[in-house]
């Protein structure tokens, strides 16, 4: 290559190196870096050659050209000539010093070339940099900067010279005064002596062993002595840090006493450096260096400067360390290796001095000193041996701490203590309760919250480092455990370190499982010996208490059930197989829940059970009577957890029941009345569960403890006594009274049946009432206290219940049982209407339905009474997501409260009408609670309709499990409940739906009960309702109708004759319920009937029809519309002509009741059928619209449709929306089809004609009422797969719209082409006539419907082929442009739809296709296009001997479309030229015109348009063999796949190496065609040739390179290099280097 042509590429580039864009700019370099390293010296000599022609040059370009040489000569410093490198040398000499100002980054560019160099040309360099490093004159700040980069990047190059270099040096540095020299003599010194100190290091590497330390010390020294008094104390703080850090490294190069000499000036002043700089590291590591130098040669001043050390570094160490900050976290791991070097020679001064900072009242102080201790702790360990004892006494100081930050360092220390053996000795139990402690810290934010300060260490970050903490202890210290077994126990039971339960047991199981499986005697606890441990009784009775509230104190249950088992002997001996058989089925149940999932009360039960277990295995009645006494003691511990404590209560019942002692369980009952806080609700019923539990063994001694304490002073409001009380929490004895009112209550339901039933009067009833009435003046007045009431209401319900389980056994009247249901119904009457704050309610209904059973029955007036109360008390409440307001005496429930209250409320409710329907359960007894219900089911609330229907539904299911059928009762209500609740079943609540569902269901198994039919029958039309419940819950209006015909279907199969009028009255009725939906219901109800069974009731169905006809545009009630349809129908059946044509002259748009009216005429096939035959013959005669001018002035007309054809259109669109009209439409389907498909032609672009009437006209889209109608046609004859398919192309859109019409007929015909074959002779025979109209529009859609069917095989199969071609021919002279365009398609189209018939069509088609690429009245090239495509189309199925003459001919036609800025224009001609190929292989001509546009198809593969890619792609594939290259044709054939990406600059690479071996005689010619294309519009094309031509020249061999015009290349490259496109500039500056 000719050398100019290389200088001139390298100078291009060197000109662009500072090209805008980055990555020009980069690929720039990198040329230049390929061609520096093919050929350095020659490019270097450039470089250099620019540099000094340009001196003038901006800085930023001199700095890319010397990093260019500096990146030359590091990769290639081994083939570079010596006189280049001389003369680089000099150059980047010359450039660093030139200026004397310092200018960094030109002047760093040059100082990097010498470092390079220098690396294997050590003495050159030092040669040229001495040059100017002269003694007596300052030299240039990058001199001695680069002097500096030396001694580092080549230490073992460097050191030899670096005594004479620190000779020079001295002298100068007094001459230094400015700073920036100070700070780059002080920078060279630093790395001078890291580069000795690397050297002396390592001498068995170094070329002269020799040296050693004192060969430097002395002018280290003298360095020193200027840099430490006169720089150090500079106003610059980077000077002075440059310094510190220089002096730190010098310190090892100076002689002992030198140093020892120094070393009280300079520790000071490297600690006062601390206070001017922000940057601390540098100053942490230079006294680092200080320190190590004096403690490696035993320095005795040192320890004089200890206490201004320690106390500095201790500041250093309390600053806070930012993680995301390097240089922090540097410096504390520096200060932190200042406090190992220091404690290794004066271990008792340092610890001292540590212990005394923890003491500090300064929270940094304090987190410092940990921190060092720790480290010293773990790093120091035998320094530390003897100050064990020390430290534990002084870290009790921090353990007080109130600061979490300060904390967590000591869990930190407390951490490192473990392991290195402090916690064995006396104090380190401290340690472990501390840690337990914190184990128990609760959250510091609710659950959401953040806290605000990054630095806070909260609650639960440090709870979770003790449980690590803890959880390590265990399992990774071994001999701690026996300082932790059996000690940790004693945290289990204080009520403070119960939120560390869960990790303390843990810790044990460990803990006690691994001695066990040991076999360790220390696993067996002796309770009596070991101090502060709590009882086994006390113990287990918490372990239980835990495992009753498995997830309170996090998830604590679990671990408290597993330590049970894993103490088991430990607590007593007989226990052991019990709980391996009881614990893990208990454990798998909580494995199985979550705290909501957890059934509590069976949980409780078992809990309760395995306690009674545990005493009977026991069986040692001084132990149980223990365990009752400590757990009585106990409860004050709970006393701010009262769930637990409730539980407690029943544990001491459960105990109590097994204790044989009765003077024990006499004292723990008073003990239990008398310490109770009786004001507190749960502690109450706790209280009265537990003594309840005891009576059930000991029965006497609980009524008589009970009655004892009743009439004890605590009843006596005197002084004395009162005052007492008040001390206790200031108890109310109205409290008092209502516990001992609940203890009744669970008294008479756990006591045995057999004991109890003659006692309920005398001693329990009795009691209660004199404890709720209180005697003023011999007048009884009744309590106002809420507290008692609800306490009265439940006791009494207890003992109902308890009675009733006697009664089962023996007869019993309860002659209180009326008394007692008044009381209760006065409770409700109490309760505000409006709200349901208190559970009054819910308590009341259980209690009286517990009473229900028992005699006497209720006469007829208290069973009304009964009901009314409760039923609207509970009703009328508002709804549960209600907010009351609140009032002053009283709390708002929190929602979840309040929900827990309603449910139980509704539950309550249900099991009282229960209870009195059992009494009589008859139809009679069924209405007289129905009466209470009926009016709320159609109340105009949701939650009102609910209540009642959920209500009815639970009774009647119960009525019917409950039903005995006498003789002679039929069931007569079942009529009028049906018509009050079938209507419901449309109701817009789903809640109502569901139930009125079930509710009839069952109504009708209680009537088949009633006809006779035994229990166990299944009937199946009654069971089909129910999966209707499932299509009840979608809300679709016509899946509800559905739903309630099929109901009625089935309830009119079951309903007796005689009921029916009952029926169809109420469904009158349910017309004006509160419920639209509910109204449109009864009206589909009784439709249905009256189809079903309207025999008897015809005279009813004539009158209703009128009623509703005339009513029509006011009923919005969807059945009665239909209804009214039904009418419509008749009529239109007797006068036909006259029903469409008043509904034709309806105004436009229709509104919804003409639209339902037109529909209800599709109900019968034979009306429809007519009128379709009608409306098709005149749409056929008719005008589809006429031209109006827009405006006088303007000029211009719009098509506006003909009236009478749009509202017909729009009739028939209706009409075909009634399903029943499919018999019509399929009959009549090719007609109607062809018939919409022209008027949809007539009406794209026509706008709706203007009534002056109304002003919704212009609303009507003509050509979407047309396309409406179509599509509803074919979804009437059943072409679902074309609708389908029409869907997914979205065609109906675009049939509709002007500038897409053709593509959506297009669309058209391909669906019923692939789907609905057999129907096309008929549609084409009705659409031909079409193709003469007059109007251009409707032309336009049947030949673009035709041209579309050519594309389908279907045709030649249907024999349809010839029809349509003639008419394609006929069209090719249409004088309508896109009718000729369309033509043209169709023809082209014959060769995908019947390729076998193209040769039959041959001379037609060419001479079409040639006459349309040459169409002049053709504006947008679109028949161009077509005839192109086409002519595609066409080849692949021509016989040669038809194509072989006009080959070259369309060839040449083709070739100046492949450049057109048309896309597609550019698309179809490249697709044209490969589907050619095949009728010109082996035609030397036809090869030649291939090679003419090889080029342009090569460099198109990154045009910008996909499409144009795709179809070179194809091309090329096609005309491979035709190029004359195996290789070339392999690989268009391998790589140029659609679906595969291409990398095109690896494909042009390899296709240049073919074409130079293959073709060198043609590379004139394509390096030729190819710089042609330098100048494409398209900005990928030019980039594409860029590459072309850069691999071209790659590739060639020096012999081919005389094919080249190089000087062309040459310019077109450099032009391309200044493009205003950076991809092109890029792609060139690539090419450029490949210039070697």
């Amino acid at each position: 290559m000719d050398e100019t042509d290389v200088e001139q590429v390298t100078l291009a580039l060197l000109d662009a190196a500072t090209d805008k864009d980055a990555e020009v700019q980069e690929q720039v370099r990198k040329s230049m870096l390929t061609l520096g390293k093919q050929q350095p010296d020659r490019v270097l000599a450039m470089c250099q050659d620019y540099l000094m022609k340009h001196p003038k040059l901006v800085v930023t370009h001199r700095v890319v050209i010397l990093q260019t040489i500096e990146l030359i000569v590091g990769c290639r410093i081994e083939e570079i000539s010596y006189p280049r490198i001389k003369s680089i040398i000099s150059l980047a000499s010359d450039e660093m010093t030139r200026s004397k100002e310092v200018i960094p980054d030109w002047q760093q560019a040059a100082s990097n070339i010498l470092v390079a160099v220098g690396n294997k040309h050590i003495n050159d360099i030092m040669e040229e940099i001495l040059s100017k490093f002269q003694p007596g004159l300052l030299p240039h700040f990058f001199v001695v900067q680069t002097l500096a980069n030396l001694s580092d990047s080549n230490v073992y190059g460097m050191v030899p010279f670096l005594n004479a270099i620190l000779g020079t040096m001295l002298p100068m540095l007094s001459m230094a005064k400015q700073d920036n020299m100070k700070w780059v003599f002080s920078s060279a010194l630093c790395h001078f002596s890291d580069s000795i100190l690397e050297y002396l290091a390592n001498l068995d590497k170094a070329p002269d062993p020799t040296v050693r330390k004192d060969t430097f010390s002395s002018e280290i020294y003298a360095a020193f002595d200027i840099l430490f008094n006169n720089w150090l104390q500079s106003r610059e703080s980077k000077l002075r840090l440059t310094v510190a850090e220089a002096v730190g490294s010098m310190c090892h190069l100076m002689t002992s006493d030198k140093l020892e000499e120094q070393i009280p000036k300079l520790i000071p002043s490297i600690l006062s450096l601390y206070k001017k700089n922000n940057e601390h590291y540098i100053i942490s590591k230079s006294l680092c260096q200080v320190i190590d130098a004096s403690v490696n040669m035993g320095s005795r001043v040192l320890e004089t400067q200890l206490d201004s050390l320690l106390f500095a570094l201790h500041q250093q160490v309390s600053a806070p360390v930012d993680y995301s900050n390097p240089p922090t976290v540097k410096n504390h791991n520096e200060v932190l290796r200042c406090f190992s070097l220091l404690a290794n020679s004066f271990p008792d001064r340092l610890v001292i001095f540590v212990l005394q900072k923890l003491e500090n009242s300064n929270e940094r102080s304090r987190v410092g000193s940990l921190a060092v201790l720790r480290h010293l702790i773990n790093s120091s360990t035998s320094t530390m041996e003897g100050k064990k004892l020390l430290i534990l006494a002084s870290i009790r100081q921090p353990m007080a701490d109130h600061s979490n930050k300060v904390k967590k360092r000591v869990i930190q220390v407390i951490s490192a203590m473990a392991h290195h053996g402090y916690l064995e000795l006396e104090g380190g139990e401290l340690l472990v309760r501390f840690i337990v402690q914190h184990c128990a810290l609760h959250d510091t934010y609710q659950r959401g919250q953040r806290p605000t300060d990054p630095e806070e260490v909260t609650n639960e970050s440090l709870r979770a480092m003790c449980d690590n903490t803890l959880h390590l202890l265990t399992t990774t210290v071994g001999r701690l455990a026996d300082v932790l077994w059996p000690k940790l126990l004693y945290f289990l039971t204080p009520p403070q370190f119960s939120n560390a339960t869960t990790p303390l047991c843990k810790s044990l199981i460990e803990l006690g499982n691994k001695k066990k499986n040991n076999q360790d005697p220390s696993f067996n606890i002796d309770f009596t010996q070991e101090v502060n441990l709590p009882s086994p009784q006390t113990l287990i009775v918490r372990l239980l208490v835990n495992a009753a509230f498995p997830f309170n104190s996090r998830d604590h249950g679990a671990p408290s059930l597993l330590l049970l088992q894993t103490l088991s002997i430990n607590l007593h001996p007989n226990t052991e197989i019990l709980w391996e058989k009881e614990i893990p089925p208990l454990l798998s149940v909580l494995e199985e829940s979550t705290a909501e999932s957890l059934d509590k009360k069976h949980w409780d039960e078992k809990l309760l059970k395995l306690l009674s277990k545990i005493l009977a295995t026991i069986d040692d009645d001084k132990w149980v009577c223990q365990l009752a006494a400590e757990s009585t003691r106990y409860l004050s511990t709970y006393n701010n957890a009262l769930e637990e404590k409730s539980f407690l209560y029943r544990c001491i019942g459960v105990t109590l029941q097994q204790c044989f002692n009765k003077e024990l369980v006499k004292k723990q009952l008073q003990e239990i009345l008398l310490t109770a806080r009786h004001n507190d609700a749960i502690e109450r019923e706790g209280v009265a569960m537990g003594v309840g539990l005891c009576a059930n063994s000991h029965l006497e001694g609980t009524l008589a403890k009970l009655d004892e304490f009743g009439k004890s002073d605590a009843f006596k409001k005197s002084p004395s006594i009162f005052n007492l009380l008040k001390e206790r929490n200031d108890v109310e004895v109205e409290k008092v009274k209502s516990t001992l009112i609940l203890c009744y209550g669970q008294v008479a339901l756990n006591a045995p049946p057999e004991k109890i039933l003659n006692r309920i009067d005398q001693d329990i009833l009795r009691c209660i009432s004199k404890h709720f009435n209180t005697k003023v003046l011999g007048i009884k007045v009744e309590t106002k206290d809420l507290t008692m009431k609800l306490s009265l209401i439940q006791s009494v319900g207890l003992i109902a219940k308890a009675i009733t389980e006697c009664v089962k056994k023996q007869g019993y009247v309860f002659s209180r049982k009326q008394e007692l249901i008044n009381v209760m119904l006065d409770f409700i009457k109490a309760e505000p209407a409006d709200s349901l704050r208190t559970p009054v309610r819910p308590l009341v209904m259980a209690t009286c339905a517990n009473l229900m059973p028992l005699d006497p029955a209720l006469s007829e007036n208290e069973g009304f009474d009964l009901l009314k109360v409760c039923v609207n008390g509970v009703f009328s409440l508002p709804p549960e997501t209600h907010t009351p307001e609140k009032t002053k005496e009283e709390e708002i429930l929190d929602p979840k409260q309040r929900k827990a209250l309603y449910k139980d409320t509704l539950a309550a409710l249900q099991e009282l009408l229960r209870s009195v329907l059992a009494r009589d359960p008859t139809p009679d007894g069924l209405q007289s609670v129905f009466k209470h219900i009926e009016s709320w089911l159609s109340s105009g609330q949701d939650h009102e309709r609910e209540r009642a229907a959920t209500a009815t539904a639970h009774i009647l299911a119960y009525y019917l499990d409950n039903l005995t059928v006498k003789n002679m009762v039929s069931f007569h209500n079942l009529g009028a409940l049906l018509g009050r609740l079938s209507p419901r079943c449309s109701d817009p609540h789903p809640a109502v739906r569901t139930a009125a569902v079930d509710c009839i269901y069952t109504l009708l198994y209680i009537q088949l009960r009633y006809e006779g039919f035994s229990l166990d029958y299944k009937d199946e039309a009654v069971d089909s309702l129910l999966p209707l419940k499932d299509r009840l819950e979608n809300p679709d209006h016509s899946v509800l109708y559905k739903t309630c015909s099929d109901l009625t279907k089935v309830m009119s199969k079951r309903l007796p004759q005689q009921q029916l009028s009952t029926l169809v009255f109420m469904l009158f009725e349910g017309l004006v319920d509160s419920q639209t939906n509910c109204c449109r219901a009864s009206s589909v109800i009784l439709n249905t009937l009256l189809k079903n069974r309207g025999g008897g009731l015809q005279e009813l169905v004539p009158e209703m029809l009128e009623v509703l006809h005339v009513r029509l545009r006011d009923i919005t009630e969807e059945q009665v519309r239909v209804a009214a349809g039904q009418t419509v129908l008749i009529l239109a059946s007797q006068h036909l002509q006259t029903v469409v044509t008043a509904l034709v002259n309806q105004p436009l748009p229709y509104d919804s009741w003409t639209s339902e009216m037109w529909m209800a005429l599709g109900g019968d096939p034979i009306v429809a059928s007519q009128i379709i035959e009608m409306v098709m013959e005149k749409l056929a005669i008719m005008a589809p619209y006429v031209d109006k001018k827009e405006s006088m002035i303007r000029g211009g007309t719009t098509k506006v449709a003909t009236n009478q054809p749009l509202a017909m259109t729009c009739g028939l669109k209706e009409l075909l929306l009634n399903g029943q009209t499919q018999e019509p439409a399929v009959s009549l389907f090719p007609r109607l089809f062809s018939c919409l498909t022209v008027r949809l032609g007539a009406s794209v672009g026509v706008s709706a004609p203007k009534d002056n009437n109304t002003k919704h006209t212009a609303s009507v889209h003509v050509a979407g009422v047309a396309a409406d109608a179509l599509r509803i046609l074919l979804a009437r004859a059943q072409l679902d797969e074309v609708m389908k398919r029409l869907d997914e192309d979205n065609a109906w859109d675009a049939m509709k719209e002007q500038n897409t019409h053709i593509t959506g007929v297009t669309l058209l015909a391909r669906a019923m082409s692939k789907h609905a074959g057999p129907r096309l002779p008929a549609i084409v025979e009705c659409l031909c006539p079409s193709l003469n109209n007059i109007y251009e529009c409707q032309r336009i859609t049947v030949t673009a419907f035709f041209s579309e069917l050519l594309n389908h095989h279907v045709v030649t199969e249907l024999m349809l082929i010839d029809v349509l071609m003639n008419n394609m021919m006929e069209r090719i002279s249409d004088p309508c442009c896109t009718v000729r365009m369309l033509s043209v398609r169709g023809l082209g189209n014959i060769a995908v739809g019947s390729p076998e018939k193209v040769n039959k069509y041959a001379k037609e088609l060419l001479a079409a296709m040639s006459s349309g690429m040459e169409e002049k009245d053709d504006p947008g090239k679109l028949i161009t296009l077509e005839a192109m495509s086409g002519l595609s189309k066409v080849l692949l199925y021509l016989d040669k001997k038809n194509v072989h003459l006009l080959v070259v001919y369309i060839f040449m036609k083709i070739k100046p479309f492949l450049e057109s800025e048309n896309d597609e224009i550019r698309c179809a001609s490249i697709h044209l030229m490969g589907n050619l190929s095949k009728f010109g292989s082996g035609e030397p001509v036809f090869k030649d015109q291939i090679h003419n546009v090889l080029v342009s198809l090569l460099l198109h593969l990154v045009d910008p348009n996909p499409q144009v890619v795709k179809a070179c792609k194809y091309a090329m594939r096609v005309c491979a063999p035709v190029v004359g290259s195996e290789q070339i044709t392999a690989m268009f054939q391998n790589h140029l796949h659609d679906d595969k990406s291409l990398h095109y600059g690896e494909f042009i690479n390899d296709l240049t190496k073919y074409l130079i071996q293959d073709f060198p005689g043609m590379l004139n010619f394509y390096h030729i065609s190819v710089i042609q294309f330098f100048k494409s519009n398209w900005p990928e094309v030019r980039a594409g040739a860029a590459m072309f031509i850069g691999f071209l020249l790659g590739n060639l061999p020096e012999e081919h390179l005389s094919h080249l015009n190089m000087g062309t290349i040459t310019k077109g490259l450099v032009m391309l290099l200044q493009d205003p496109d950076p991809v092109v500039r890029v792609k060139a500056a690539e090419a450029m280097g490949r210039f070697h």
